[in-house]
This record gives C-alpha cells, structure tokens and sequence, in this order.
C-alpha cells in the first residue's frame, strides 16, 4: 500500500524547498495527514539540510497498516520528534523509549518525514491521541516544546512543593511556567527585562525577577530546579548563587560551543547540571492529556502550511517576533 504526499525541506542555500514523498505503508504504520504542525527552534537548526522539517505534528490518520491495533482511521493524533522505536529493548521497556537502543533499524534517521507536510507516515506505536475537545493548532506545539518541558517537571524527582525557576520568556519558558503553576510550583522566573512581567504572572509566576548574566540579586531565595529556556550561551558561574543546596540546572537550549561549569562551587553546594531534550511516549501522552484536563494551552501565532507561510514563520522566529510558538496551519 503506497502513498504519496507533499513534503517542504531544508536546502543547502537555506531556503525551503516543496517536494513529494512516496512511502509503503509497514504493518505497524499508520499515513496521517497533517493539518497543523509547529515550528521550533530545532528547524532553523537543520534548515541548511535536505530533509523534510518539523516534529510538532497534528492530524488525522487516514490509512493504517495490518498489525496496527492501538489507532483507527479517523483519529486525530499528535506525532512528535522520535519516529519510530523498538518497544523491546530495555529503556523501551522501562519507559525511557526516547533512548531506544535499536532506533537507527527503526527508521529513526528517515529524512524523509515530517510535520512540514500534507501527510506523512509513522509508527503507530508513537502517535499521540489527542483528547477530544483539545485544538489541534494547542496540540500541535506539546510534541516538542511542552513535552521538553513537561519531562523535566515529572522525570526528575520535582515536587508541587518546589521553588521551581525558569530562567527565559519564549516558546519554552511560557510553557514551563504554565504547566509548573498548574501542578502547584511556586514558579519563580527571570527574565533580562522587566518587558515581560505581566504576561509572565498571567501565566501563573509567582516571582518575577529581571536577572541577567552577572548580576546580584541580594534579596533572592534560591531555588531547587531552574530550567534554562531562553539563550543557548549559559553563563553557568552567574547561576550558582540562584540555586538551593542540591539545587538542579536544566539546560533546554542547544550550544555547539563548552561552556565553563564551576565544579568547586557545585560539589561545596551538591549542585548539579540534568541534560534532557528528547520526550518519551510516556510523557507525551500524559502532557496532552494533563494540558486538556486543566485547560493549558500554549500562546501562538498562526501561518499557513505552505512555502511562503513556512518561510515567514521562521524568519518571525529567526528575528526574535515569535509571541511564543508558531503553529502552521493547512
């Protein structure tokens, strides 16, 4: 069972390219054609690439495989950055599926798919059913912003009682503070302005502080988690007197460059530095439906699925005008 569908890619030149895909259908796959995808900051990293972007997806599956069993056609569902994964190796099996040992057999390097499309195929085994009453265009920014986000606030041993920091108001931070407050943190951002305040509180932050690299902030309680969600060039010294004893920094955003840890002020405090980006299927599943029970949805800006659309959302994103996520829209 073949079928065909509309793709948009990267280019050497940096400009994106319409295209088609043709692709059979395997037992386990599921076609989806795609009615809203979102545009994270990982696209611009591979723009220069010729695969096909985007892995915020949302739509409808349309044509399944014979052993699929978990979906139906007709289901509206979310597929996020991880494509395929074994199911049967240990970290699959003890729920760390985004580590899966066997992903490369699985297709996980298929350049040939993704959200930047009018459809694709995919596992079924990672396909993500969206709550009925949920809007696409709110579901589609959870498979990668919110799920990035969401794993550290349920992976990592955070508590409802945490003071819980998030350093960065963008498509990140927005949706940190919004899912900490709903799980009852006392949600306490920083941000390089006093630009964002209001729309930071009205997010649920309960602390709001302007803090930029080298600064003293005399007054400030530490906190036991800061999640770093705004520039990639970290100056870890500076954050140190931010951070409760056994206080953990979770660097979300990605640097090509090192960046200098001060490792005798983390071991005399037990401070350390948690690596973590790619959701499991796990904590996507229960972030859609946590956001559609508590009425969490991310706040975004619109563009049509297509070439001009894909190229005027990302220079919006490119030049710092993304209010927080883009959302394409078919």
């Amino acid at each position: 069972m073949s079928v065909t569908f509309d793709v948009f890619r990267g280019s050497k030149k940096g400009k994106i390219v319409a295209g088609t895909t043709t692709r059979t259908l395997q037992p386990n796959e599921v076609f989806i054609e795609t009615t809203h995808s979102g545009l994270c900051g990982t696209d611009e990293h591979y723009l220069k690439t010729e695969m096909v972007l985007g892995h915020e997806g949302v739509g409808v599956i349309r044509q399944i495989g014979p052993a699929v069993t978990n979906v139906k056609v007709g289901d509206r569902v979310g597929f996020g950055y991880t494509h395929y994964v074994c199911g049967k190796c240990e970290k699959c099996l003890t729920g760390w599926d985004q580590y899966c040992e066997n992903k490369k057999e699985y297709g996980y390097a298929d350049l040939d798919i993704g959200s930047f499309s009018s459809g694709c195929v995919w596992d079924a085994g990672c396909v993500v059913p969206i709550p009925e009453g949920y809007e696409s265009a709110d579901a589609a920014p959870l498979m990668c912003a919110g799920a990035t986000v969401w794993t550290i606030l349920t992976e990592y041993g955070l508590k409802s009682t945490d003071r819980i920091g998030v350093m960065g108001i963008g498509g990140l931070g927005h949706l940190a503070i919004k899912l900490a407050s709903a799980m009852g943190c006392h949600v306490v951002v920083l941000s390089s302005s006093e630009a964002k305040r209001e729309e930071a509180m009205a997010f649920g932050a309960s602390e709001y502080h302007v803090f930029r690299s080298g600064d003293k902030l005399p007054d400030f309680k530490p906190v036991k988690h800061l999640l770093l969600c705004g520039s990639a060039n970290v100056d870890y010294p500076s954050l140190m007197p931010l951070m409760d004893i056994h206080g953990v920094i979770y660097p979300l955003t990605v640097d090509m460059s090192n960046a200098p840890i001060p490792l005798l002020y983390m071991n005399q405090h037990g401070i350390r530095v948690q690596g973590s980006l790619v959701a499991s299927r796990k904590a996507l599943r229960s972030l859609v439906e946590f956001a559609a029970e508590k009425k969490i949805t991310p706040t975004s800006m619109t563009f049509p699925l297509t070439k001009d659309g894909i190229e005027d959302a990302m220079e919006t994103l490119r030049f710092g005008k993304m209010r927080y996520r883009g959302v394409l829209v078919r």
